[in-house]
């Protein structure tokens, strides 16, 4: 069942919103060569519980980071450990806070030091596919004008989008009501209505769309081994112009 949010609960996603995105820009500020995925975690925690809040991921089905980190052909759900970053690696950081009841949901994939052109040009079409699919949130539109939209943009500059992984819903649960994926046909899927927040994430392979989770359970990474990018905001559906509840200012 989707959740419409009443005015305060969206005020209350704002804040941890707000907040989520702040600790997504700390996080990113941090990658640099020499530095462990557990360090830029554990800056994350204390970021997050500095202000109140939880980290949404710390425990979520027993992972064990506050953020996901996940470095190259790693898509999604790298757990932070010891592992140094090295010069030409492309970091995904997706990172959750918990504030009010409510929680903040996003993610963004970071250089290291130089990266490749066609490294650099995977980030930018997946943070622009982002603002594609979202031109379509809008109410009266379907989920899956959004989703349409994304896969569009992505393959149409050569690149491939995960299909066992989508956005969702998100408010009081991390996860609610409706998947949003980034792949499928325009006009299907739940209709949209003001007052909805979802987390619209595009997962993006610079080869084909297949993945695989590793041993760890959690990890997972493009199944041919080429490199992937990850961008997502929470947005409110609104009157009109959908809103990112995720940015770092006011």
């Amino acid at each position: 069942m989707i959740s419409l949010k009443s005015p305060r609960e969206i005020d209350c996603m704002r804040r941890a919103g707000r907040l989520t995105a702040q600790a997504r820009a700390l996080a990113g500020s941090m990658v640099r060569p020499g530095i462990t995925t557990h360090e830029i975690d554990t800056a994350v925690r204390k970021f997050i519980e500095s202000h109140g809040a939880k980290p949404s991921f710390l425990g979520y089905g027993g992972f064990s980071g506050s953020a996901c980190i996940s470095v190259n052909e790693q898509v999604i759900h790298g757990i932070p450990g010891p592992r140094k970053l090295k010069e030409g690696d492309i970091v995904s950081i997706d990172v959750g806070a918990y504030l009010d009841g409510f929680h903040g949901d996003c993610a963004a994939t970071f250089p290291c030091g130089e990266v490749s052109e066609e490294a650099m040009r995977l980030i930018r079409v997946t943070q622009q596919s982002f603002w594609e699919g979202i031109k379509f949130a809008r109410p009266g539109q379907r989920v899956y004008d959004i989703s349409h939209a994304v896969q569009q943009y992505v393959e149409g500059n050569g690149f491939s989008v995960v299909r066992d992984f989508v956005g969702h819903g998100v408010g009081a649960k991390l996860h609610e009501a409706p998947e949003v994926p980034n792949f499928g046909p325009a006009g299907h899927g739940a209709r949209l209505q003001p007052g909805m927040t979802i987390a619209v994430e595009p997962m993006v392979c610079a080869g084909d769309w297949r993945v695989k989770v590793l041993k760890d359970g959690w990890t997972t990474v493009s199944a041919d081994g080429s490199l992937t990018a990850h961008y997502e905001n929470t947005i409110l559906i609104t009157d009109g112009e959908p809103e990112v509840l995720t940015v770092a200012e006011d």
